[in-house]
């Protein structure tokens, strides 16, 4: 399709309206030079009369050399009854100094008579006062229609009346809001058409997530002749979310043929989108079409083989086009196939009949016989195959650990770890005191190994998890411990697996460190 479409971020405004979603002053800026690596067009960095911390972001986002993007301020029309040379909602927009003005007005007959509290046709003064006030004072002005589906499903002639309003103000843009999300793609639609019939300014969409309609309803709208695009990175927002962006620009570039990303960008997406997760303290959703890790991971022995045959029998896409990476989990449904696919990481010339895929599938039965489980554990897996393959030595020998737990009576813990290993045949020590024994044994061989090691810095733990392996023992059932690991690039889970939770954990510790640091070396001995 030959079309430019115009993608308007609101992560770092609408997106933080999300529950347990908040950036600090310089996560913003960051997310915001990632979107501009990204090729996004706008960047909706705030509502500067809201905090500080917005206010200082427009500041701020000044001295930043943006390659592409635009930044927008974000506001609210003019008070009903009020003078657009002394409304504050107008002048905050406008003391962002952003190239761009976003004001939201509203569409819907109900928040005009229960919200603002006025009259439909002062609604439609202030809309056209607002638009007309800041183009006169900035480069472009985009119009968000509030509510603007919801309003037209109730009154169709007075929504519209609205948009002509925002049209003699002069806006760039006329943005529909679905703003609680509820309205289907077969309704948006149809109601874009008729709204194209009747208007000639450029057409966007704003659509909220709460029907799980967002991205499949802002996909339809272009395919409608919508030009202006609004998302989020993973779909954050209020509610259930916005579109999400990550979804969104794959399918316009793949799906539609419409260029609104480069090759180059659409393969930065996958990190980005972590990225911006990371930066969010919040989890990154394994689920999420094209970016998360389960978008191109296999499990079953069946659909392994047919992939071995043929990539796009089982992938929508190559997973490289959007900077992912495809799985193949070992689980006790993996065959020869996922062993030797696992494998040609490292021997591309083997196949199922390979001695070493055949005493790999073997072994590997055998760990899952003792308690290990690998689906959940790749990191953990991939270090056995190099262990097998003798292309990694151990980074350490241990010599000792201790984990020390001291109860002051007043439910009070106190743990100190103590680490004793051997590099290169000398001695490392590490101790620490830690929140738990999990923690305080990861400070203390870490503290053991910075030495040789300094980009162990860069590595944290995410997440812990404990599993009984059988339950017929009582407390003295083996426990599998599995740990998610991070170094802010990729993410990797180990797993440990003994009678004793400590040595599990120092199992899958292990393994959390010594996958990456190993990494290395094993590239150099190929």
């Amino acid at each position: 399709m030959d079309a430019k479409i115009d993608l308007y971020d609101s992560t770092l405004r609408d997106g933080t309206q999300g529950a347990d979603i908040s950036f600090s002053l310089e996560d913003k800026i960051r997310v915001a030079k990632k979107l501009d690596e990204l090729g996004i067009d706008y960047i909706e960095g705030g509502f500067p009369l809201s905090n500080e911390k917005d206010t200082e972001f427009f500041r701020r986002i000044k001295d930043v050399k943006l390659k592409h993007a635009r930044v927008a301020s974000f506001g609210s029309t003019k008070r009903p009854g009020g003078d657009v040379e002394e409304d504050m909602n107008l002048h905050a927009i406008l003391s962002a100094g952003a190239p761009v003005s976003t004001v939201v007005g509203k569409g819907w007959t109900v928040h005009v008579r229960d919200v603002l509290r006025t009259t439909p046709e002062e609604n439609l003064n202030v809309v056209r006062e607002s638009v007309e006030y800041l183009k006169s004072k900035s480069d472009e002005v985009i119009f968000d229609c509030e509510h603007f589906f919801d309003g037209y499903k109730e009154d169709p002639k007075y929504a519209l009346e609205v948009l002509y309003a925002a049209e003699e103000g002069r806006a760039d843009n006329l943005c529909l809001c679905d703003t609680i999300g509820g309205t289907t793609t077969k309704d948006i639609i149809e109601i874009i058409r008729h709204v194209r019939e009747t208007t000639s300014t450029p057409l966007g969409l704003h659509a909220h997530n709460d029907g799980e309609l967002a991205v499949a309803s802002s996909i339809a709208a272009v395919d409608e002749g919508v030009t202006h695009v609004q998302g989020t990175i993973n779909g954050y927002g209020e509610r259930c979310g916005n579109a999400n962006l990550c979804s969104i620009i794959p399918n316009l570039k793949l799906k539609m043929g419409i260029d609104c990303v480069t090759d180059e960008q659409l393969r930065m997406i996958t990190p980005a989108s972590r990225y911006v997760a990371e930066l969010a303290n919040y989890p990154h959703n394994n689920k999420a079409a094209y970016v998360g890790r389960d978008a191109f991971t296999h499990k079953a022995g069946q659909h392994v083989d047919v992939l071995l045959k043929n990539d796009s029998a089982m992938e929508h896409i190559p997973s490289e086009y959007v900077g992912n990476t495809r799985r193949i989990l070992i689980s006790e449904l993996a065959g020869k196939g996922s062993v030797m696919k696992k494998m040609q990481k490292y021997l591309p010339d083997l196949d199922k009949r390979s001695p070493e895929v055949i005493k790999m599938t073997k072994k590997m039965k055998d760990l899952e016989l003792r308690g290990y489980e690998y689906e959940a554990a790749e990191a953990s897996f991939d270090l056995v195959i190099r262990r097998e393959l003798g292309l990694v030595k151990p980074i350490f020998t241990l010599m000792d650990y201790e984990v020390n737990i001291f109860n002051n009576g007043k439910d009070e813990d106190c743990v100190l770890a103590g680490a004793r290993i051997r590099i290169n045949n000398e001695e490392h020590k590490g101790s620490s005191f830690g929140c738990g024994p999990v923690d305080a044994m990861s400070i203390a061989l870490r503290n053991a190994l910075r030495q040789a090691y300094p980009q162990i810095d860069d590595i944290r733990l995410v997440d812990y998890k404990v599993r009984v392996v059988t339950g017929t023992s009582g407390t003295a059932a083996k426990v599998r411990v599995f740990i998610t690991s991070t170094n802010g690039r990729e993410v990797w889970d180990t797993v440990g697996v003994s009678e004793n939770i400590v040595e599990a954990s120092w199992q899958a510790i292990v393994d959390s460190l010594e996958y990456v640091i190993s990494a290395g070396e094993v590239v150099s001995s190929l």
